[in-house]
């Protein structure tokens, strides 16, 4: 009885936890809209990023692999043009359910500047599945020269290294619930955020005002997507929605690719230590059992 009723008094802590987190959050955006159209000093994000249900999410995700590769063509198609994903090579596509000869099509689309050749000069050669991810631009200055003075980041490792900090009560939910999805839901946010500022807010010239970005208001980077823009072969639905969807799950893969190896793993040693312990608690009864206490 005792640990029915501790196992509610838990449940109901949780619940509790969630509710006035997610009170915390709807005063938080507001008030940070407030804020920033009374000209105050806001918080940023003004808006906490939205909580999308992915296919990876929990101990026993896992993703979806046709999303994964709707991703990889918003990426090429969209996104390549500024953004390098120079940590991640092709080779590593085959794990999206692709074959050896379509990676090998695939990387042979780019072309790689490989050298020096025996006359000690760099030369251009078409792309192999060993190859990463090339950048756009030779260096970081003409990344940022040609983006209005901001170098569009790396896209490698955007997954992981994006997302905002869930505060008190949320990361103690969090920890029961393995919330591990904050880059993407930043990701999706962003890219689905863009909107009209509000009435006396003031962007800068060259700046979008979006609600979502970490460091302020407005960003250098114009919406980066629009409804039809990337075709689907599978019905999916050509949407900003869906491409932010997509894109943000991809990039969850390219930065932890393993991510379904480490859960299984993971769970298994959760059983492993729930047996041991059994074993363990048995065999100190099974020891002390005919002893004076």
């Amino acid at each position: 009885m005792k640990k029915l009723a501790t196992s509610l008094l838990s449940l109901a802590l949780l619940a509790g936890l969630g509710i006035a987190q997610a009170n915390a959050q709807e005063n938080h955006d507001t008030a940070g809209a407030e804020a920033h159209a009374e000209g105050a000093t806001p918080h940023y994000p003004i808006h906490h990023p939205k909580n999308v249900k992915w296919s990876f999410a929990g101990p026993f995700g896992h993703y979806d692999k046709q999303q994964l590769q709707r991703g990889l063509k918003v990426y090429t198609e969209v996104c390549s043009a500024c953004h390098s994903m120079e940590l991640v090579p092709f080779r590593t596509l085959g794990e999206l359910g692709y074959s050896e000869a379509q990676v090998k099509a695939f990387a042979a689309n780019y072309q790689i500047q490989d050298g020096p050749n025996d006359d000690g000069e760099m030369f251009e050669r078409a792309g192999v599945p060993s190859d990463h991810f090339p950048s756009p631009f030779p260096n970081h200055q003409a990344a940022a020269a040609a983006n209005n003075g901001a170098a569009p980041p790396d896209f490698s490792l955007l997954g992981k290294a994006r997302g905002i900090t869930r505060g008190f009560p949320q990361f103690v939910v969090d920890i029961f619930t393995q919330y591990q999805e904050g880059g993407p839901d930043y990701i999706y946010s962003l890219i689905t955020g863009y909107q009209e500022p509000p009435e006396g807010v003031e962007v800068a010239e060259g700046g979008h005002y979006n609600p979502y970005f970490a460091n302020a208001a407005s960003l250098a980077m114009a919406p980066p997507i629009a409804d039809d823009q990337v075709t689907y072969d599978d019905g999916s639905p050509q949407t900003v929605d869906q491409y932010a969807k997509d894109i943000a799950a991809f990039l969850m893969w390219a930065a932890e690719p393993h991510l379904e190896e480490r859960k299984r793993t993971g769970f298994m040693v959760m059983v492993f230590l729930v047996i041991f312990s059994g074993l363990i608690y048995l065999t100190k009864k099974s020891v002390y059992a005919n002893k004076e206490h």
